[in-house]
């Protein structure tokens, strides 16, 4: 072979090495990533599904807002070519934020290995924490248009928390852990945002029936064909100091999200509330946190007494009549002369004014009322969260439905959409009919 033939073939070889790799980076990348949220009627919890391990094993996982990240039990039956466990002082441990390192002193398994470095799973409903090895595994999810899911995607090195099974006590029957989508580094939006190079956003939209979650930007359509992030009013998301995780090293922050409730109105009228509880101290109590793991909206003692009031005195201008409590509430009414309304029960809006007198949270009736006694009897869905809670005012679940919220990590601001009823569509209308 002579010399030209040489060099051709070095350059065809040099120029094959030189562009396979980025037909490997040509492969698909998702825009966003959909996963569904169902509520377990028997909990009151939010409960996703995604696909983790070698082989795939569908897991169904409590959604926690501000969890710190994903945590599984590793005790029953975890079984993956692809578990590994992250050594200490590694960089997986650093991006965590893991600073302790320990050996098991039984047969190597997942959850179980020398030298690898811990971090603190944390059951949030029964506010139950424990150790638990750092590991990394697939997880695999759908990805979307913003209307339809797409193909799956996968993250082949997953970061998570190994759990003992004990730490499943008080969740939804048929989990396998908790979905943490809380601002840190290894929470599910930030590792599939690095992981797929979109933006640090994500949104929730839950539903008493089937909801949807979203990793990514939007468009989020709702049948029929509502881009429903056109509606969001935004406000600045607030960082507490300290961490209100059940255990936590000093310095930790919150991986929860606040935001700044300025005053509380009444179908507009002032309720007349301790400003100090409104905002976070140096100690991080006090504020305001968005949460999917209480069920309902928790007051701070003083805060209840004064909106419950509040909420009576204008419910008898509307004629409508207060009966008996039903546990947990504490303020019920005849459903007699409530009004249904596109809405839900009309009844006096409850409005969380925020960063200024425009930018209002306002609760209406079909988050506000909840029906018991076969709909004779509407109870304010409100709890008494005594009078030294950590946080003031925790906005729960049944708030939050049929409101879609997007959570961007890269400003710190929070979109709310208000109530979807109001133009004809719900979080259950996400068609999870695949185009893949």
């Amino acid at each position: 072979m002579d010399n030209t033939s040489n060099f051709l073939l070095l350059f065809t070889l040099f120029h094959f090495l030189f562009i396979a790799p980025s037909f490997a980076q040509q492969s698909f990348r998702p825009k966003a990533l959909v996963v569904p949220v169902t509520k377990d009627a028997s909990t009151l919890q939010y409960v996703t599904h995604i696909n983790q391990r070698t082989p795939l094993v569908p897991l169904n996982l409590v959604l926690d807002i501000g969890g710190q990240f994903l945590w599984v039990d590793c005790d029953s039956n975890y079984v993956s070519s692809t578990y590994r466990p992250a050594r200490c002082r590694s960089s997986q441990c650093s991006l965590a934020g893991s600073t302790s390192c320990g050996d098991c002193f039984s047969a190597p398994r997942p959850g179980c290995n020398n030298n690898t470095c811990g971090l603190t799973p944390d059951n949030t409903i029964t506010h139950t924490a424990t150790g638990g090895e750092l590991a990394q595994d697939a997880v695999s999810v759908q990805s979307t248009n913003g209307f339809n899911p797409g193909r799956n995607v996968t993250v082949y090195r997953f970061l998570f928390s190994c759990a003992p099974t004990f730490l499943l006590q008080g969740l939804a029957s048929g989990v396998s852990g908790m979905a943490g989508l809380g601002r840190t580094k290894i929470a599910l939006p930030s590792q599939f945002a690095s992981a797929f190079s979109f933006h640090r956003k994500f949104a929730v939209c839950l539903s008493s029936s089937k909801g949807v979650a979203f990793f990514g930007d939007g468009p989020y359509v709702l049948l029929p064909n509502i881009e429903a992030s056109q509606l969001f009013t935004f406000t600045p998301l607030l960082l507490n100091p300290v961490s209100t995780a059940s255990a936590f090293s000093q310095g930790d922050p919150s991986a929860e999200y606040f935001i700044g409730v300025k005053s509380i109105r009444i179908d507009e009228n002032a309720v007349p509330v301790n400003m100090t509880l409104l905002s976070i101290n140096s100690d991080g109590v006090g504020g305001t946190k968005i949460s999917s793991v209480n069920p309902y909206t928790v007051l701070e003692a003083s805060i209840f007494k004064a909106v419950t009031e509040a909420f009576v005195k204008a419910s008898a201008a509307r004629n409508i009549t207060r009966v008996a409590a039903v546990a947990p509430f504490e303020v019920c009414f005849s459903s007699k002369n409530v009004l249904s309304t596109r809405l839900g029960a009309s009844v006096p809006t409850i409005e969380l004014v925020l960063q200024n007198q425009n930018t209002i949270w306002r609760i209406f009736g079909a988050n506000s009322m909840v029906s018991v006694s076969d709909d004779k009897v509407l109870c304010l869905g409100l709890v008494n969260g005594g009078p030294k809670p950590r946080t003031s005012i925790v906005i729960g679940g049944y708030q939050l439905e049929d409101n879609l919220l997007q959570f961007d990590l890269a400003t710190s601001r929070l979109g709310f959409s208000s109530l979807l009823y109001g133009i004809r569509t719900t979080c259950a209308n996400f068609n999870f009919t695949s185009t893949a």
